[in-house]
């Protein structure tokens, strides 16, 4: 989809956003080539939180470079498909998988049975455990050399999508020697990681030997910007070739032909402290829920490129609008008499500053004091996990882990979800998440994962504000870039700059 100019950034402020990104791309990055393209400089958003650990959101660095892969993969429609694994098969609470052959890890050591036992169970046994695996015990066996069975507690019609995710990555035995896992040289993808520079860059260089077949392109180029004007400015100064999460505000700045407005399963969601605080009380979540005018956030920081939320699950689930009935609300809305409270948030994506902005003028209007905490994410996630704020306004994908948003329910609402951060437990809600996640795929798990978004609204343990289109950059001699809404794919083996 693409968008209409609407505003343009004076020029002073593109100069001081080219400017951070100076010498980023710069000698041999830009300039080495081959048959097939040039290396392909890519500019993100967020630098990595774990040094690139796969047992945390870095996987999706991993995987959205190609370098890290997973026994399975998704399709548009969140279906299973092969990929380490060309094959499984379910008995009760038992998976068995058969791994693909010909396969070998950057190092040059082979895939096999093994060396997937031992990716699960480190997976399966770290603490914390990666969000796709919240309320699973999972284990995981060597069959064979090429087979794999993996055992759940309970029988999980999800265990084939949960494999998909890219926290369950499958890496060489290196990875896991040190007292971290180290995803360097150690993935199967058609880029081999070859470098990592802190928070600032990373390297990657093509691997011949992929069993995917080569790619076309010699490598990629990683730069880390959180400042969304500087990633617009790198775009359209040539100095990226492809840059994700363009701010709407930058859009209009760029040649309407290099962006894409991608429709995402992302919801911007206000977190409520249900333990502590003010918002300990039902009356005051009612209050601030009642007070918010989503449509005016839309407007005013969204220039109308998103979508005023009905639910925790947007547009990009067609299906959740359908099934979705009115909430059945809890509480009235009290009185809220100047209740001091703190909203915390994050400058990785800038709308996220803005949005708070707005959301403090209503809820002082409607009678609370209110402070911000605004700082980047990797200094502030543990402060929201801890629940040291009364609320927390974040930019949350639905279906990022399994392509289904059953597991992005319970991480976020269970009492035992490992990224609750309202702080929430309920044990009627629990029980609607445990059934959502326990339903066999198709309509009426569905159904029960509408029923269990329904529970957790009508406790108001968070306010649904809008559904995101992430907006994505690509130079014009680019080709072959991923648009994926899952925000698991970028550059894939058909990517190259001309």
């Amino acid at each position: 989809m693409r968008l209409p100019a609407r505003r343009l950034l004076p020029a002073t402020a593109l100069t001081a956003a080219s400017a951070l990104l100076t010498g980023c791309f710069t000698g041999t990055e830009s300039a080495t080539g081959t048959e097939d393209g040039k290396r392909v400089r890519v500019a993100m958003m967020q630098p990595p939180r774990s040094g690139l650990s796969p047992l945390s959101d870095d996987a999706f660095k991993l995987s959205r470079w190609s370098t890290a892969e997973t026994l399975v993969r998704l399709d548009e429609d969140g279906g299973a498909r092969p990929a380490l694994a060309t094959g499984w098969r379910q008995s009760g609470r038992t998976w068995t998988f058969e791994i693909r052959d010909g396969v070998t890890f950057h190092d040059g050591t082979e895939l096999d049975a093994a060396s997937v036992v031992r990716s699960l169970t480190e997976a399966a046994s770290a603490s914390p455990k990666p969000r796709i695996l919240d309320g699973v015990e999972l284990t995981a066996r060597a069959a064979d050399a090429g087979t794999v069975t993996v055992t759940t507690a309970t029988e999980d019609p999800l265990i084939p999508q949960r494999l998909s995710s890219p926290q369950l990555s499958v890496l060489a035995a290196k990875a896991y020697s040190g007292k971290t896992v180290n995803p360097v040289g150690a993935g199967t993808g058609p880029f081999q990681l070859t470098a990592v520079h802190g928070t600032a860059s990373a390297t990657l260089d093509r691997y011949d030997a992929y069993w995917g077949g080569r790619a076309k392109a010699p490598g990629i180029d990683v730069k880390f910007v959180p400042d969304g004007t500087a990633r617009a400015a790198a775009l359209r100064s040539g100095e990226a070739d492809i840059v994700e999460a363009i701010p709407v505000s930058q859009a209009a700045v760029l040649d309407q032909g290099l962006i894409t407005e991608v429709p995402m399963p992302r919801t911007n969601t206000l977190y409520l402290n249900n333990a502590e605080g003010p918002f300990a009380d039902p009356a005051l979540r009612a209050a601030a829920r009642e007070a918010i005018d989503a449509d005016a956030i839309v407007k005013g920081v969204y220039e109308g490129r998103a979508d005023a939320a009905e639910g925790l699950l947007g547009p990009a689930l067609p299906w959740a609008a359908k099934l979705r009935e009115p909430v059945a609300r809890g509480a009235r809305a009290g009185d809220p008499k100047g209740a001091a409270i703190t909203i915390g948030t994050y400058t990785d994506r800038s709308e996220m500053p803005e949005v708070a902005a707005l959301l403090q003028q209503q809820l002082q209007k409607a009678g609370f004091e209110v402070e911000l905490d605004v700082r980047e994410y990797t200094n502030i996630e543990a402060d929201a996990l801890a629940g040291r704020f009364d609320a927390f306004v974040l930019s949350r994908a639905t279906v990022l882990d399994s392509g289904d948003p059953a597991a992005y329910l319970y991480s976020d609402f269970a009492s035992d979800g490992t990224f609750n951060l309202s702080q929430f437990a309920d044990k009627g809600v629990d029980a609607g998440l445990e059934k959502a996640a326990d339903t066999e795929v198709g309509d009426t798990r569905r159904a029960a994962v509408v029923a269990a978004e329904a529970a957790v609204l009508a406790a108001d343990a968070a306010v649904p504000l809008l559904h995101e289109r992430v907006i994505q950059g690509d130079a014009a001699g680019v080709v072959g870039a991923a648009h994926d809404p899952r925000e698991r794919e970028l550059v894939t083996v058909n990517t190259y700059v001309r």
